[in-house]
């Protein structure tokens, strides 16, 4: 296999565009640094097209290393014919390759091992022959063997079928041809343990679907369902189709005294070996690509959290609400840094409200707050309630933003958290973590692991090492997007730098620590254990702002700083300009692929330099949409079916959406509520963070349910 030539072939690019991406990943350049400073090598490829390559890279060359360890055992066995090492070296996936190692693969004690020491081989291959002339009994009488613990004519014959049974099970084209029907025309169902216990799985209890027609989110539902003991889940195949297949391909002969044993034998082999290793697979498959495309979903919403712009320059008032333990209150300046904290008691059991309030107040004049970050969780509706009636109350001009507190309490209750901030409780930095999310979520939500962060699917019943990969390789590229201020960022921030490791994040902060800030990108290299090929891959991707060298700023690599000052000599501009930005100098350069030419650089990278100078350091977060900024409060009784309502979009899942309307609970858009025209996943017309116009369909209050539609809704009366 050239495994190059697949992957091209596969996600539709250029061999060349492989050959050359493969070559810089073994060369240890990471993805971030290959989509943003190697274009010109690869093509321009962007990171998603670099990750989806590297991915299946990873599973080629497992394959590869498979298929050697497969040979080599069969070889050492003196079993590979020149037709089975064809059929190995043309294998695709791993499950055809296991197929055809499974007669060779050593196997635990089975009936069929049992019956060859026995020495019953002989009397499968006069069944398997079917030219017997008489009942094989007589045959298998000549077995029986105190010696061999063979006792009668039926139990010789019984292992001799136990023998065909395992040969037939590990016929690769029959086990394929299985997979396939099974998957064509079989069918997925559940039913419940206790049909009159009440769950969530109600839906399931009586359910059937196409096995090519299960959607990844049901998959999912159904594994949980049947981890909990609450549903039976099984795979329904074509058996009579199936086993008139085998028959017709182990039957050669209509014989009177071998056919009705051939036929127990395709029976037992289908029922009891090959049947339930089918569903396994058939289970296995249809769950990793439902992860697959679970773990997908997840990476696309955390991608649109993490990019969440920055609200600057606001004093913040965080805000952690609870009931019996109190509403954990932190204030932090624009900076990020904490000018106090307190607990109040405004919610049951204390409903201590206007002494809250008093508290409040006196921290909104003495700090200045000007906006309100308030977590979403539990007594979050009753602590709301509070926040609206004291805004009326002053005549400082505050808002509140209800924020997404997933993962806050792992983060505060975490070695990390103790470490910044040792003379906080885990409240306290729950609510510093509430108001810093908001000032800047991606510098926040780098401190919590991905996987808590709140915007997937079932999450925990994934392949935690692969969920783990994705997220992380999410994270690391949306922070090399936006770039990191070395001065100021945190260890978390930094190790998902390009090229730093956690070890050298730790040491940069301490390098800082010790010699106050960088002035310049090449100090970099005094930091222990960053040498010349990290520097590199992360150089490019931190900013120092105010220092030596006004490049520094930007996301020009420091590579191409003798490219990007021959652009100016050219066009004549001083480089006192650079820290300004240069407005319109992509129109100065009116033949790009020249002026790249004449300073000995690719045109992608020339298109980089000019868009860095124009906007120095800008933050792709400016173009996301800005949170809703509320003064007033809505409950579920106040929603009536057709009112219309502005919303953030919480989470997106398989079969629809979640938007926060200002009510404590969530409501939902169904797939089919969210656009008029045919869409297969919510993500073709939404994403998290996305501010979206939605109309009120229907209310249960009881359970707690809003549905909700934005197809039609009239965009001109949002409440």
């Amino acid at each position: 296999m050239n495994i190059n030539q697949v992957i091209a072939r596969e996600l539709n690019i250029k061999p060349s565009q492989v050959d050359a991406t493969v070559k810089l990943i073994d060369e240890g350049n990471t993805i971030p640094f290959i989509a943003r400073y190697r274009k010109e090598v690869t093509g321009s490829l962007n990171d998603e097209v670099l990750r989806d390559l590297y991915e299946r890279l990873q599973y080629l060359r497992g394959l590869e290393e498979r298929r050697e360890a497969i040979l080599s055992s069969i070889e050492e066995q003196g079993a590979l014919t020149d037709e089975l090492k064809e059929k190995i070296e043309n294998a695709q996936t791993m499950v055809a390759l296991e197929d055809l190692y499974r007669p060779y693969k050593p196997k635990r004690k089975t009936r069929a091992s049992v019956a060859k020491e026995k020495g019953l081989e002989p009397l499968a291959t006069t069944i398997l022959l079917q030219n017997a002339k008489r009942d094989l009994l007589e045959d298998a009488a000549a077995y029986v063997s105190e010696e061999k613990d063979v006792k009668t004519p039926e139990e010789a014959l019984q292992g001799a079928k136990d023998i065909l049974a395992e040969q037939i099970s590990d016929e690769a084209d029959y086990r394929t041809w299985i997979r396939e029907k099974t998957v064509k025309d079989g069918t997925l169902s559940s039913e419940a343990k206790d049909k009159e216990a009440e769950s969530v799985y109600e839906m399931y209890y009586e359910y059937i679907e196409p096995i090519k027609k299960v959607a990844g989110h049901r998959v999912l539902a159904l594994n949980r369902g049947e981890k909990e003991k609450i549903l039976t889940v099984k795979v329904n195949a074509p058996e009579e189709e199936i086993l008139s297949y085998l028959e017709r391909q182990v039957i050669r002969v209509d014989n009177p005294y071998t056919t009705p044993i051939l036929k127990d034998v395709v029976a037992d082999s289908y029922e009891r070996l090959i049947a339930p290793a089918i569903e396994r697979e058939i289970r296995n498959d249809l769950t990793e690509k439902a992860e697959d495309g679970a773990i997908a979903v997840f990476g696309k919403n955390l991608e649109q959290l993490l990019m969440a712009p920055p609200i600057a320059g606001q004093v913040v008032l965080g805000w952690d609400p609870a009931f019996r333990t109190g509403c954990k209150i932190a204030v932090v300046d624009p900076t990020g840094k904490v000018l106090d904290t307190t607990v109040i008691y405004p919610t049951p059991p204390q409903n201590k409200v206007e002494e809250a309030k008093a508290t409040i107040k006196k921290l909104i004049k003495k700090d200045k707050v000007t906006l309100i970050s308030l977590g979403n969780g539990t007594a979050s509706r009753e602590s709301e309630q509070v926040i609206v009636s004291l805004l009326k109350e002053i005549d400082e001009p505050v808002q509140y933003v209800i924020v997404n507190e997933a993962g806050a309490s792992v983060y505060s209750a975490s070695k990390l958290a103790t470490e910044e901030f040792p003379q906080f409780d885990v409240g306290q930095r729950s609510a510093t973590s509430m108001a810093r999310r908001l000032q800047d979520p991606l510098s926040e939500l780098v401190k919590i692991d991905p996987k808590s962060i709140g915007v997937g699917q079932y999450q925990h019943d994934m392949d935690q090492k692969k969920l783990s990969e994705a997220l992380d390789g999410v994270v690391e590229d949306c922070v090399n997007k936006v770039g990191v201020d070395i001065n100021t960022a945190s260890a978390s921030l930094l190790a998902y730098v390009s090229g730093i490791t956690k070890t050298t994040a730790k040491n940069i902060v301490e390098y800082r620590e010790e010699n106050g800030s960088f002035k310049e990108r090449k100090d970099l290299l005094k930091v222990a254990k960053l040498g010349p090929k990290a520097f590199e891959q992360c150089a490019g991707f931190l900013r120092i702002k105010g220092g030596k060298n006004p490049l520094d700023a930007t996301g020009v690599h420091p590579e191409s700083y003798e490219a990007a000052k021959a652009l100016l000599s050219l066009l004549k501009i001083s480089d006192a300009d650079l820290g300004h930005g240069i407005p319109l100098l992509s129109k100065m350069v009116k033949d790009k692929k020249k002026m790249a030419d004449d300073i000995g650089i690719g045109e992608p990278t020339l298109v980089d330099i000019l868009k860095e100078l124009e906007k120095p350091g800008r933050d792709p977060r400016e173009d996301m949409p800005k949170p809703i900024l509320r003064s007033d409060v809505l409950e579920i009784k106040d929603l009536k079916p057709g009112m219309v309502l502005k919303g953030t979009v919480r989470n997106v899942i398989d079969f629809g959406v979640f938007v926060d309307i200002g009510v404590h609970q969530d409501g939902l858009v169904h797939i089919s509520q969210i656009t008029n025209r045919y869409i297969k996943h919510p993500l073709e017309a939404v994403s998290v963070g996305d501010i979206v116009d939605v109309a009120v369909l229907s209310v249960d209050e009881q359970k707690k349910r809003i549905s909700l539609t934005m197809k039609n809704v009239s965009k001109d009366n949002p409440q």
